[in-house]
């Protein structure tokens, strides 16, 4: 059976996939309990502020929606849910904002903080030393980059070489670190004498799962916790081959935005509080838990 609303996660550790599962369609049920409800503004950190934002009183959060764990619609459910959503909406209450949030496809989000049109984005993107060139980031999770496979192939275990998949066909998220790690590499092949790999790209996670269950790719690269959420839903028929390489992810701003002090003391107070490890053992996340919020960080190597 075909599920092609149970997409492989949004955007990855460093990106990911395009788009959401469509308002109304079954992708999966929600975990009860809202850990985010009596959470309540601290004047400390609302004072990390720029004037205008406190005046304002919101935020406007341009959010990539595709899958479970990081952001997805539930179960015929027009609101979207998801780690990604409780963290930022989790920072907000303590800011003492309000999150104006727009659903938009994972490739326009961060050229959209540049122009102006949103003041922070979310969509589990990964801390790049590309993308440090131009976007900040408060970072809230460990995340990173991974493989999977149809349960029924057999001929593939952990990939620690990107020689391991010469010869196959890889299905990945347009405008993703996954695609650049792939396109970056295509000669690992050639130099080790054999057959080159090819990479599909794909505009919506759902596309990924459903190209993989009827055989039209051989792998998938996409996120850790993504790929993991997958490997537990028995229907999904995907098999995680382990992890590539991680990531710090975290909210993404324009290079030089003053609201990055004020997200790195919330999400710093929601670790401190306990909320962060309610929120990650929600969404089944909690060995992807940092420590401490930073700055933009360098990219893990």
């Amino acid at each position: 059976m075909l599920l092609p609303l149970l997409a492989l996660t949004a955007c990855g550790s460093g990106a990911g996939t395009t788009s959401a599962a469509a308002p109304g369609g079954s992708a999966s049920p929600a975990p009860s309990g809202d850990v985010v409800a009596g959470l309540k503004k601290i004047d400390a950190l609302a004072a990390l502020l720029p004037e205008d934002i406190r005046t304002a009183g919101g935020v406007r959060v341009g959010s990539s929606v595709g899958a479970p764990p990081s952001g997805y619609y539930p179960d015929n459910s027009r609101t979207p849910v998801g780690l990604d959503i409780d963290v930022t909406d989790a920072a907000a209450k303590l800011l003492g904002l309000t999150v104006d949030r727009e659903v938009a496809s994972f490739e326009t989000i961060l050229p959209a903080l540049g122009s102006g049109k949103y003041d922070l984005g979310t969509g589990n993107f990964g801390v790049t030393t590309e993308r440090l060139k131009s976007i900040d980031f408060v970072t809230y999770i460990d995340d990173g980059q991974g493989f999977g496979v149809s349960r029924k192939n057999t001929g593939l275990n952990q990939v620690t070489d990107l020689t391991q998949l010469c010869g196959l066909t890889i299905g990945t998220g347009a405008g993703t670190t996954f695609e650049s790690t792939l396109n970056a590499n295509k000669d690992v092949c050639a130099k080790a004498g054999k057959k080159p790999y090819e990479v599909k790209v794909f505009a919506e996670s759902a596309a990924i799962l459903t190209s993989l269950q009827q055989g039209r790719i051989d792998v998938v690269m996409s996120t850790i916790n993504g790929l993991r959420y997958q490997a537990a839903q028995p229907a999904a028929g995907v098999r995680f081959l382990g992890e590539f390489h991680r990531l710090d992810v975290g909210f993404a701003f324009k290079k030089g935005s003053k609201l990055t002090a004020a997200f790195q003391a919330a999400v710093n107070e929601l670790i401190k509080d306990g909320t962060y490890a309610r929120i990650l053992a929600k969404w089944g996340t909690t060995g992807s838990a940092i420590s401490e919020s930073q700055i933009s960080p360098p990219e893990q190597q």
